[in-house]
């Protein structure tokens, strides 16, 4: 059975609660105080079920001081009912309600006259002539047009047709979106808990699912659900959702909070957005202004700053913004909202959300900014995908950013990507999508990195690899640079070894006096034997002072980069030979104790001749390469001949 939202619209005391309680055999008027006063005050709710198309009716409320209720129950419906009084015709209300409809991309309805027991035909010829002329170029231009009576019940077979064609139109809801249910109304059931009611706007909801509180980010636990008032195991989009929870408390549920798929939306303060300004608004959209915008079912006040030139979006105009929140919110791009007025509170714009996690823009970027925004408004969706990964620039974007932005499915967002990567627009690297041109900018400033480091350095083997990643990655994240510095080194651009990166061009080209100091160098090590001198000492003893020590030090490091010279601890430094030496006088030792090989402190100072400030240095030195452990006070020689 297909599930279509009906949402009622029109002017205060026109019968649109009458009419749902005619159609469906449901009051809608739930409040002491709705039937106290006889006006619907909040939202109201029917059902009606017609040859297999389940009608679930939105009721709202017409005066004007409530309309911040009706855009609440506005979000999420399929047909419109415009429901216009035949004894008093458009009111102000009706327009309204009627702007706010098409602000957020309502796409079809049904006008219906009601109270047709109260007036002539003359009467009602004219009524209908102005519910034509409030169509026309409007999504309901040619919708059917029917006259009834609530009272009487005159008309309501014919409505109940209209409506049965009306819906048979419309297209069935996607399921490539997560789940997503805007709560428009939270309170206590005796016996049950917490409970929440909206329009389920996409996904599903099943008995015993756990789902995510926004913006509260809160986990909570689906208890039961209900559809139309019945209890059913899975609510799906599009229809009326009832969700009994566990994990939370009824204080802590307010309508406008969202119920998500967990660790799949986000919350925001500050989104771009387009805005389309009423041709009747009072006036126009200024930056600095404050507004409340009306967005699911939620209302949150924000600051305006106007992207275009000049600062004001006037009425009838449409144009580009960015809304700075007073609290968070969650929304997907696509989103549709509404703007009123801070004071008063009129409905003055609409809009559509382009980014739901935008950064402030600075003035010198705004060309480009713009460009961004129109390219989202207007792209099909791989290239959505494609521009929000650009966006990201040098920091890349994951799935599950592409997933919060779009609201889309993971596996519709792999897809898209996979297309993207395919045209050659998006790459993968280190499990982060970026753009192509990102990847060359990072790419690059790698290689321009290394060569102006190898000019600066030609005696250095190559740049640390930290350094490398502060200098060029300092807005990527560390992946990103591991997943770059494979992608070059597979290439053949780089050669990275340990902690060393180089150009794979570089190589160490010693000039005549430098290729005599490293001769002079290794031979005051091999000399010293096990009583290696420090540094000082052995450029001294190599004959260096003086400015030559700084060219002498890096003469000295490419003997230790290459394991000529090999470091023991801290500062102290060995020719290798000295200590392949020590390694076989080790290994003999060990083969003349078989089985245990041990040996301590005092018989390595017997063995290799050295007193115990060198002793135990060069015992922790072997015991890190493996060639003997550690056990008590004495040590296992691990290596055979």
């Amino acid at each position: 059975m297909s599930s279509i939202i009906i949402g009622t619209a029109g002017h205060i005391d026109h019968g649109k609660s009458a009419l749902v309680r005619a159609l469906t055999g449901t009051d809608p008027d739930r409040l002491p105080e709705e039937k106290k006063r006889g006006i619907t005050i909040d939202l109201g709710f029917a059902d009606l079920e017609l040859d297999g198309i389940r009608f679930g009716f939105v009721d709202v409320p017409g005066h004007e001081r409530f309309v911040k209720n009706m855009l609440a129950g506005a979000h999420g419906i399929d047909l419109l009912a415009l429901v216009i009084a035949a004894d008093e015709g458009v009111m102000p209300q009706t327009r309204e309600h009627f702007d706010i409809c098409k602000l957020l991309g309502i796409k079809s309805g049904i006008v219906v006259i009601t109270k047709t027991d109260l007036v002539d035909a003359e009467m009602l010829s004219l009524v209908e002539d102005d519910a034509a002329e409030l169509s026309s170029h409007s999504f309901l231009e040619s919708a059917p047009v029917v006259a009834v009576s609530s009272r009487t019940g005159a008309g309501l077979t014919e409505l109940k047709e209209k409506l049965k064609e009306v819906a048979r139109r419309v297209p069935a809801r996607s399921t490539e979106l997560v789940t997503r249910l805007p709560i428009d109304r939270a309170f206590s059931m005796k016996g049950f808990g917490p409970v929440v009611t909206g329009t389920l706007i996409s996904g599903e909801i099943a008995e015993g699912a756990e789902l995510e509180l926004l913006p509260k980010k809160l986990t909570v636990r689906v208890r039961g659900t209900q559809v139309h008032g019945k209890a059913v195991a899975r609510a799906v989009a599009g229809q009326r959702t009832a969700v009994n929870l566990a994990g939370v408390d009824v204080a802590q549920l307010e309508r406008g909070m969202v119920l998500a798929e967990p660790r799949t939306l986000r919350t925001t303060q500050i989104i771009d957005v387009r805005i389309d300004v009423l041709p009747n608004a009072p006036r126009g959209v200024r930056s600095r202004s404050r507004v409340r915008l009306h967005l699911n079912a939620a209302e949150v006040l924000a600051r305006v700053r106007v992207l275009d030139h000049p600062s004001e979006i006037a009425s009838g105009k449409s144009g580009l913004a960015q809304l700075r929140l007073e609290v968070p919110i969650s929304t997907v791009h696509g989103d549709r909202f509404i703007l009123r007025s801070y004071s008063p509170a009129e409905t003055i714009a609409g809009g559509v959300i382009v980014d739901p996690f935008a950064v402030k823009h600075r003035g010198k970027e705004m060309g480009q900014t713009r460009s961004r925004m129109n390219r989202l408004i207007e792209a099909n969706r791989v290239e959505k995908i494609v521009a929000f990964v650009e966006m990201s620039e040098l920091g890349g974007r994951t799935v599950e950013d592409l997933i919060a932005t779009t609201g889309l499915k993971r596996e519709v967002i792999s897809d898209l990507t996979s297309q993207g990567i395919e045209q050659g627009d998006v790459v993968e690297a280190g499990g982060l999508l970026l753009s192509t041109s990102s990847l060359a900018r990072l790419s690059q400033g790698v290689l321009s990195e290394l060569e102006n480091h190898h000019k600066r350095e030609p005696l250095a083997r190559g740049m640390l690899r930290e350094t490398l990643r502060e200098k060029v990655f300092t807005h990527s994240p560390p992946e990103l640079f591991a997943a770059v510095i494979q992608k070059l080194e597979a290439s053949g651009q780089l050669v990275a070894e340990k902690d060393i990166i180089r150009a794979s061009s570089h190589k160490v080209d010693l000039s005549e006096k430098d290729s005599r100091l490293r001769e002079k160098l290794e031979e005051v090590y091999r000399e010293a034997g096990v009583e290696c001198p420090s540094i000082d000492d052995a450029l001294v003893r190599a004959g260096v002072t003086g400015p030559q020590r700084v060219q002498a030090r890096k003469v000295l490091q490419l003997l230790i980069e290459d394991r000529v010279i090999l470091r023991v601890q801290n500062e102290m430094f060995m020719h290798s030979s000295v200590l392949d030496e020590l390694k076989v006088k080790l290994l003999d030792h060990a083969s003349r104790h078989e089985p245990e090989r041990l040996i301590d402190v005092a018989g390595f100072k017997d063995l290799a001749g050295v007193s115990r400030k060198y002793a135990i240095p060069l015992l922790e030195y072997f015991d890190r390469e493996k060639v003997t452990r550690r056990a008590g006070d004495k040590r296992i020689i691990l290596l055979r001949n």
